[in-house]
């Protein structure tokens, strides 16, 4: 059986491969810490990971409370061994999370289900998010971080925004978001049905839209006018095995 201690490091260690995709330094921003040293110790099992930080960590990344004391290792994904969940860097010293895919359904408690839609709805979106139901999605998602009411779903299509998202990932988009300068946002064009998705730039009173792929044949960059509509911002991804 496992210690406290152990369960929550074994928590810790996932929270930090799925929602910050195994970056300790993404993990070091969201809980505010100056360097990623202290996320690197509470990963490795070098520090103990206390009441209090326990309860920061859950704040931080949208957790219910005392979700970090629960021992969720028969709900992951795939092995439920530490080692699933960790892996020793090149030099075999100290310990680093493991960039994985796990079955968001199954590892923590969700902030609520959203609908997997197709891209021509999200192209139609202000009907999408007044009129959904339960029953006009055949799929739903749990969503792993906070999110507003209207997010939903998309199953992204293409090699435009590789590496960082693949063809077959599920992406979460809430429109709520405020659109910023380097946000991964989901847009409809005036001619076209379909929405698209794309990094969305701002210099001064101009916006592009970017294709993350360095060797996307089409063009990296275009300019957006009024007539474009941002359906939504990127909150998260989900991976499907």
């Amino acid at each position: 059986m496992r210690s406290a201690k152990e369960i929550r490091r074994l928590n810790f260690v996932d929270v930090v491969a799925r929602l910050c995709d195994g970056s300790q330094t993404k993990a070091a921003d969201v809980l505010r810490y100056s360097t990623p040293s202290l996320v690197s110790r509470y990963a490795s099992g070098a520090k103990d990971i206390g009441d209090s930080t326990a309860r920061k960590v859950e704040e931080a990344f949208g957790l219910g409370r005392y979700w970090l004391d629960t021992d969720h290792a028969g709900q992951r994904s795939g092995e439920s061994d530490a080692a699933a969940f960790t892996r020793p860097n090149e030099g075999g010293a100290s310990i680093e999370p493991a960039s994985a895919a796990y079955d968001i359904g199954g590892t923590r408690p969700m902030q609520g289900q959203v609908p997997l839609i197709s891209w021509v709805q999200a192209g139609a979106l202000a009907e999408v998010i007044d009129n959904f139901a339960p029953g006009d999605a055949d799929i739903w998602h749990a969503c792993p971080r906070r999110h507003g009411p209207h997010t939903f779903a998309l199953r992204v299509r293409g090699v435009s925004m590789e590496p960082k998202f693949q063809d077959g990932d599920i992406i979460f988009v809430d429109p709520d978001v405020a659109a910023e300068h380097g946000r991964n946002v989901v847009v409809r064009f005036e001619d076209s049905k379909e929405a698209t998705f794309k990094q969305l730039l701002i210099e001064g009173d101009h916006q592009y839209l970017r294709a993350l792929n360095p060797d996307w044949p089409g063009p990296r960059l275009i300019e957006i006018d009024a007539s474009a509509t941002i359906c939504g911002v990127v909150i998260g991804k989900f991976v499907e095995f």
